[in-house]
């Protein structure tokens, strides 16, 4: 290495953070842009771009934790770091956590990488779509709670209460019919 990659090495290690950031798990929260991420991200890698330049262009379109853990990734990569030491920053958990292990399996095994965030992407627009679909599921019960709210208690008054008033009667009746 000559002396300007030395010096612009030691410049990127004065640069760079002193800590790295702790994500725990569970604390970056979904991101709804992710699976377009992944999108465009195997987009990018079947387009010839690197790993590096394909995360770092489909960073943009998630909100900001999940685009920060995407550009460290991409920053990582583009320094030449270990697949393993490029997604340790990301949560083991989650849709973050699938990408790691599609990505670490890619790398690994040779797999093709677009294939993987493509088939990633699909599941995760199939677990939104599952989720929306409980939800409007939920939200038709609880329309109906106002409803039933409304119209039991008018039932019981006008329906129940004159029945068992007329049985009451009757009854009432036969036993004094009876004395």
């Amino acid at each position: 290495m000559s002396w300007l990659g030395w010096l612009l090495l030691g410049s990127a290690v004065l640069i760079a953070p002193r800590h790295r950031p702790q994500v725990r798990v569970g604390s970056v929260p979904s991101d709804k842009g992710l699976a377009l991420a992944l999108d465009l991200t195997a987009a990018g890698l079947r387009s010839g771009r690197s790993l590096s330049a394909a995360l770092a262009l489909a960073a943009r379109a998630v909100a900001a934790p999940v685009a920060d853990l995407l550009a460290r990734a991409a920053a990582l990569d583009r320094l030449g770091a270990a697949p393993e030491e490029v997604w340790s920053g990301l949560p083991r958990d989650g849709p973050l956590g699938e990408l790691v292990r599609v990505a670490t399996r890619s790398a690994a095994s040779g797999l093709k990488l677009a294939t993987g965030l493509e088939r990633l992407a699909a599941e995760l627009r199939a677990d939104r779509a599952a989720a929306a679909a409980v939800r409007a599921h939920r939200a038709a019960v609880w329309a109906v709670a106002p409803l039933a709210a409304c119209f039991l208690p008018s039932f019981v008054c006008l329906g129940v209460i004159p029945v068992v008033v007329g049985v009451a009667r009757q009854v009432v009746g036969g036993i004094r019919g009876g004395l």
